[in-house]
């Protein structure tokens, strides 16, 4: 069955919330050592999905304003705040264009996994992080991981996830396909078998994303010149391990800095 996997948040939350703490203990390092100054604690979450970490760090105690384009996630999210007694702002918005619901400025942003390459042009990459930069006080950071592209790879290559919670059992298969070096587009797939109620279907999601190479993100930045970049890491979430800037690695997290 062909169907948007965003329009079933529980399947996706169930995958993607294993690490939820994890990433929650990363972002609050990040911002000790790479901000300037403290604020309130406020943070923004652009694309912020089913709301794992929405939730997580509101109960560790930021002001958390956060928003997606999918109405699905955006209710799931809301459902879990009521259902664990906490409050968050949040909105149905676009990553390029988004407006905040009131002026504010936030001392920490984050995307983590990936989401910033559903902006399949540069204008918006650029658009998007002009808006993230804009949105945060001086001396704030936004923490953005993405895949890096290599180029040269001929082959599919395969990603394979598992989790179950409350009887229902997740099973998550992604493939993405080379990239058109020319367009800087790849083609992704994803698979989730579900098993509930002991019954099992499979649901497939077909989309884009943009790519990126070390010197794409070098050449994007300058185009963000608000933001300078203090720092990399990868996605193991070790504050303490730091990487460069370069192809070496698949998996890459800025750390940036408002002027």
């Amino acid at each position: 069955m062909e169907r948007d996997w965003y329009d079933t948040p529980l399947y996706y939350d169930i995958i993607f919330d294993a690490d939820t703490p994890k990433d929650g203990t990363f972002l609050e390092a990040a911002y000790q050592r790479y901000s300037i100054g403290r604020g309130s604690r406020r943070l923004l979450e652009p694309a912020c999905g089913s709301g794992r970490l929405v939730s997580e760090m509101t109960w560790r105690g930021w002001k958390v304003s956060g928003f997606d384009l999918s109405q699905p996630m955006l209710d799931y999210a809301a459902k879990r705040l009521s259902e664990q007694h906490l409050k968050a702002r949040l909105w149905q918005d676009r990553m390029e264009s988004f407006t905040l619901p009131k002026p504010q400025s936030f001392d920490l942003a984050h995307c983590l996994v990936s989401t910033f390459k559903y902006l399949l042009s540069e204008a918006h990459a650029a658009a998007h992080l002009n808006l993230v930069a804009e949105a945060l006080r001086p001396g704030g950071v936004y923490v953005l991981g993405l895949h890096l592209c290599d180029y040269t790879r001929t082959t599919c290559e395969h990603e394979r996830w598992v989790g179950e919670r409350n009887g229902v059992r997740v099973v998550c298969n992604t493939r993405d396909w080379p990239a058109d070096k020319t367009t800087r587009l790849e083609a992704v797939r994803t698979r989730l078998r579900i098993t509930r109620d002991g019954t099992e279907h499979v649901q497939e999601t077909h989309w884009q994303f943009r790519t990126y190479s070390a010197s794409q993100i070098k050449s994007l930045l300058r185009k963000a010149p608000a933001f300078e970049l203090v720092a990399c890491h990868d996605f193991t979430h070790d504050i303490t391990s730091r990487r460069e800037l370069d192809d070496s690695y698949p998996d890459i997290v800025l750390v940036l800095r408002r002027r």
